[in-house]
């Protein structure tokens, strides 16, 4: 009797994780384009790589927060973007996107720079 109610509990908390990862593909997608459309890869590489104007994003960004104030509040090169040109939910994507890029493999790990 006792294994029906865990049962029921654990699907539950296979449906959370899935509808997890769902919207974490989402906004990740999400996250990419307007990446893309608000032209960010311009100066941060097509996967914040770093470029000539701007600095590496990815992997690993700064924290949410300080992401956030930052692209909203930057004097420096960068110009600020308020929220009438990218939304709130915009930008969590962007860093959401930003935080999905994997890690490059270490340099001693590439056979052709290691000859």
């Amino acid at each position: 009797m006792r294994f029906v109610p865990m049962l029921g509990l654990a699907v539950f908390a296979a449906c959370l994780t899935v509808g997890q990862s769902a919207a974490l593909a989402e906004s990740t997608d999400k996250g990419k384009a307007a990446y893309m459309q608000h032209g960010c890869w311009q100066c941060h590489g097509t996967v914040g790589q770093g470029g000539v104007a701007g600095p590496k994003l990815a992997p690993d960004p700064i924290a949410i927060e300080r992401f956030m104030q930052f692209v909203r509040t930057s004097s420096r090169t960068m110009p600020p973007f308020m929220e009438a040109v990218l939304s709130n939910d915009d930008l969590a994507d962007i860093h959401a996107y930003l935080a999905s890029i994997p890690k490059g493999p270490d340099a001693k790990d590439i056979p052709l720079l290691n000859q």
